[in-house]
This record gives C-alpha cells, structure tokens and sequence, in this order.
C-alpha cells in the first residue's frame, strides 16, 4: 500500500506554518476580500436585527447577535473512486429579543440528508449533497434554559426545496453535565425529525472528555442513528485527540468504528483521521485538511485512502472589529 504523495505535502507544510500575525494572505487578497466580507456581513446583521425588531423590541439594534453565513467549497477524494466538490451555504439569523426567541435556519446540507454513519463518516462530502433539492429553510424556537442545568430544547419546521415541496418538522434536545468534581464533562445531542418524502428518523450523540493540559484536549464519542428509510439501527463509537497548534491552528487525531443492527451488531467500517484546521484570515477564512485511511467491509476491510481539502468563509451578524 502507497500513501498518495499529495496527502503528506499538503499536511506537513501547515503543521509547521508560524502563527504570526492575523493572516496568511497576500496584502492584494486582503484589499480585494474585506469589502466584499464586511458587505455580506453587514446585510446578515441588518437582515436578521430588521426581523428581531419587527417581533422583538428596539434592543435588537444594541444586543449581541449571533447570526452567520458560511460558505463553504470542498473538495473531495477516495481510493479508487473520482474526485468530487461540492459548494455549500449554512445561515442562521438570530431573534434574540423575540418573545418567544426564534432562529431562522437556511441549509443546504441537513443534518438529516446526510445519509448514514457509514455515509458521514468524518463528515466528508457526501455524492448526492449536489443536489440542491435538499436545501431546507425554516423557523427554531428555542428554549432559554442553560443545558448546563436541564436540557435545552428547541422545535422547527421548515420547508424543504424541491417539488412538492418537503415539510419538515424536528425535536432537538441537548445536555451538559460535570461529572463529580473532576474535569470529566459528559454531552448529550438528541434529535428527532420527520420529513414528509423520508419519514422519520431518529439521532443521539453522547460525548464524553476532558483536557489534558490547556492545548490538549481528550474525548470519547457515541453516536446512535435510526431513519426509517434504511430502517436499521447504526452506531459509531471514536476517540478524538484535540491538539491546538497555536493561536490559529488546530489538529485532531481520531479512531472510529461504524456498525449496524441491535439484535447482531456487526461492524461495517475502522477508520483513522487527521483533522487540520487553519485560520487563514481574520477569523474570517478557514481552511481544513483531512486525510483518511479507511477499513470498509465491503471490501474484505482492506486500507482505502480518502482525503478532503475544505474552504470555508463566515460572515457573522456582529462584524468583529479589526485594528
């Protein structure tokens, strides 16, 4: 078995990168980059405070607001298959002085339409996110309980675009706990869902950790995952190994297993992972790095390489102010 070249020269030289400064791009990239940034992020701002104003009170122009816009391009390659990119958009407007405290919630990639945990793997791109019928829009009601001291809900609905249009609804519940006087934290994500094309499905993330010193950081992560379309029980369990490099970079190192089936589990895929990611930019620009070596069943758990290379641009709803 060869390791791709291309894997190692794109790591190695990054891991060495020096964090001086507040950016890695050229003077000419910066001019061309921030008004086009600060624009976006200003219409992001003004969008969603309009929107707070209209069902909250005049303290949506003065209070912290939490809205973005990302902008993502991923390139995608695995082992024997072509390669593959893909353009994806996430944006959340924040009501934080609503009454009743609603988000407004815009995805082109779901988490729902991520297919299964052997599908997601490390979050990779996915072969059918080109489809852009599976971006969603719609409305969170969030709850203001803390989940550091009870679980936190919050329930949508939303409408996904293709024709007819998809209704959705979904449930989603999340917990913290401290575990005993020690640096141990326990996590819980739960959610349950409904698509009127996919039925439902069902979701649970329980994540355990705690640092090892202030640049390491160690967890343990279980994930269940039921959807009624492949109608099986999958679950995943990992180790993730969270390094900061520095002040604006960070790498992980993680180990997971993939199986299915409660009744005679079987475990379908290992896998081991990389995770560099980078601020290129002012908190702005984001590049992430990851390269994967795979052992998938299908094929007699023999070692398949896969690699992604991530761009990522946010633009946030309180524009962070730069000397």
């Amino acid at each position: 078995m060869r390791i791709p070249l291309f894997l190692c020269l794109a790591v190695i030289p990054l891991s060495l990168h020096a964090d001086d400064g507040d950016s890695d791009l050229a003077p000419w990239m910066v001019e061309r980059i921030t008004p086009v940034h600060d624009s976006v992020s200003r219409w992001v701002s003004n969008t969603s405070r309009n929107i707070d104003d209209f069902f909250g009170s005049d303290d949506s122009y003065s209070v912290e607001n939490r809205s973005f816009l990302r902008l993502s391009s991923e390139f995608d390659w695995q082992e024997s298959e072509d390669f593959e990119t893909d353009l994806s958009i996430r944006a959340r407007l924040d009501l934080p002085t609503t009454r009743d405290r609603l988000r407004l919630l815009i995805e082109s990639d779901p988490e729902e339409r991520q297919g299964t945990l052997a599908d997601q793997g490390s979050q990779r791109l996915r072969r059918d996110q080109n489809d852009s019928s599976s971006t969603t829009i719609g409305l969170d009601h969030l709850d203001s309980k803390d989940k550091r001291e009870g679980w936190a809900t919050r329930f949508g609905g939303g409408v996904r675009f293709r024709l007819p249009l998809d209704p959705y609804v979904r449930l989603t519940s999340e917990r913290l706990w401290d575990l005993g006087n020690g640096p141990w934290q326990l996590g819980s994500y739960n959610r349950l869902s409904w698509f009127n094309s996919d039925g439902y499905s069902a979701r649970s993330r329980w994540d355990i950790g705690r640092p090892l010193s202030e640049s390491l950081h160690l967890r343990y992560i279980t994930q269940f995952q039921w959807q009624e379309e492949y109608d099986t029980l999958e679950f995943s369990q990992g180790a993730e190994l969270n390094q900061i490099l520095g002040r604006r970079s960070a790498m992980r190192y993680a180990a997971a297993m993939v199986g299915n089936s409660s009744s005679s589990p079987r475990i379908n895929d290992y896998y081991l992972l990389t995770h560099y990611r980078r601020d290129l930019h002012r908190e702005i620009l984001y590049l992430d790095v990851i390269p994967e070596l795979h052992f998938p069943r299908d094929v007699n758990f023999d070692p398949r390489w896969a690699f992604t290379l991530r761009l990522e641009m946010l633009f946030r709803g309180d524009i962070r102010k730069r000397e």
